[in-house]
């Protein structure tokens, strides 16, 4: 296969989340994920200790999901 070529643009498709880590690898300060495993258990994560962070960030992801563009 040729050489891959990455277009920088929005996509409704869905990623390989191997793929998207590694893109992201060093680019943050702090995070949160949450997805299913290969067997489709539940799995979340986040390198923020305090839960009242977790949920006001959460919150704050979802407000902008929703009116963002």
């Amino acid at each position: 296969m040729g050489n891959v070529i990455e277009l920088p643009v929005k996509t409704t498709l869905d990623l390989d989340p191997d793929r998207v880590l590694e893109k992201n690898k060093g680019r943050f300060s702090g995070f949160i994920f949450a997805g299913y495993d290969k067997d489709g258990k539940y799995v979340f994560g986040s390198t923020y200790g305090d839960k009242l962070e977790i949920l006001w960030l959460l919150e704050r992801f979802r407000k902008e999901l929703f009116e963002g563009d």
